[in-house]
């Protein structure tokens, strides 16, 4: 079965095709071809493979997301990637959907309806759900009737106790939507099976999870369910991100629009690009350049890469706390699975909690791997994230019919 994955971001939009047999459990497999484009401001770079070794790296003209993805799309069946003879062997289309809303809570078949439900909760994640309905109505015009799958962000963190989901706002919140949803759950959910491969169930049975990438979010895992997560109502809340503030004082968002008269859309800006590493730093939401930096000397980029790593610190202590202890870290995501200043500074805080790595593997890890000392009483991982495989799984299921 060939199964097309789109995978919109905030930033950027992956995808890449995979040819499954089987849903074979938490070990990916290669895509037969992949590829992403990366938006940094008003510049854009497309990188695409395929499994026969053809590659184009290249920069994007088209400032519009639509036909640039359109173009990148077109290299599956034209040109030197070329893996498919025409659009119509793809068997089914899978798409990364981040906020389904209170009812959607599983790898859905996409319907009108469906849409209707994405579109009515794209407020609560403008970023992300707009861009990956443009990536559901693109397919239709590309492929016609192939079938389409949703697979959800929040999905995963649907086990959330009412102490871990509800606000302390009034009761009725609840009724009325307003609670803790979670996201990055298909990332969450897939490294927790990965662990459990890689240490066995009963080393894996508390883990926290570590999504660090352009947006940044934890996950409790008991058992591989989720039971508390850093991100809520929308994908702002939580950790300090590359351009998101993560949680901040209310107070400071009525101060805004009562002595400010700030609008609504501009605190979402605000609050949404122009915060983060990029807001205190002032260079960059790029961890990479923000490492740069402050190894140049620039206090405000030591400031950024400090206030991320006392957060990200804060944020792994109150998700161990709620598991009442830890077996096991895991860093994943672009600045979790890349940048071993990052975990280095982050673990070095946590020794407390009987946390210890082996210097030279967190320098230079190797794919999935474990970088904890021999001594640390908490096993600490790095998995890569397999966003698109975890999505062509449940597509596979969907179509089976399981």
């Amino acid at each position: 079965m060939k199964i097309l994955v789109l995978n919109s971001g905030s930033s950027s939009q992956k995808s890449a095709l995979f040819e499954l047999e089987g849903a074979s459990g938490a070990e990916p497999c290669l895509p037969a071809w992949e590829g992403k484009i990366d938006w940094r401001g008003s510049s854009a770079s497309l990188e695409v493979r395929s499994a026969g070794g053809g590659k184009i790296s290249e920069a994007v003209e088209e400032e519009d997301r639509e036909r640039a993805t359109e173009r990148m799309l077109a290299t599956l069946w034209s040109g030197k990637t070329r893996v498919l003879t025409d659009p119509s062997e793809i068997d089914a289309a899978g798409h990364r959907i981040v906020h389904g809303g209170a009812l959607l809570q599983a790898p859905t078949r996409i319907t009108a309806q469906v849409k209707s439900a994405i579109a009515s909760v794209a407020q609560f994640a403008p970023l992300h759900n707009r861009a990956e309905l443009a990536g559901i109505e693109l397919l239709e015009r590309l492929l016609g009737g192939v079938p389409q799958i949703a697979v959800f962000d929040t999905a995963f963190h649907r086990t959330l106790p009412g102490a871990a989901s509800y606000y302390p706002g009034p009761y009725e919140w609840y009724g009325q939507g307003i609670r803790r949803y979670g996201f990055h759950g298909i990332n969450h959910e897939y490294c927790a099976q990965r662990a459990a491969a890689m240490l066995g169930a009963e080393l894996s049975r508390k883990l926290v999870t570590c999504h660090l990438g352009n947006g940044c979010s934890l996950a409790a895992i008991q058992d591989g369910k989720s039971v508390d997560t850093t991100m809520g109502f929308t994908p702002i809340e939580g950790l300090m991100m590359g351009t998101r503030s993560g949680s901040v004082d209310p107070g400071i968002l009525t101060y805004l629009l009562r002595e400010k008269k700030a609008t609504g859309k501009e605190l979402d800006d605000l609050l949404n690009t122009k915060s983060g590493l990029l807001g205190i730093s002032g260079i960059s939401g790029d961890m990479r350049q923000i490492a740069g930096a402050v190894a140049s000397g620039n206090a405000r980029a030591k400031l950024a890469f400090d206030m991320f790593v006392h957060r990200l610190r804060a944020g792994i202590s109150a998700m161990a706390a709620s598991l009442g202890g830890i077996d096991a870290l895991v860093f994943t995501a672009g600045i979790g699975e890349n940048s071993p200043q990052v975990r280095a500074t982050t673990c070095s805080g946590l020794g407390f909690l009987g946390m210890k790595l082996e210097e030279k593997k967190n320098a230079n890890p190797a794919g999935d791997c474990e970088i904890s000392a021999s001594e640390s009483r908490v096993r600490v991982l790095v998995i890569r994230a397999q966003e698109d495989w975890a999505i062509a799984q449940s597509c596979w299921r969907v179509m089976r019919g399981a």
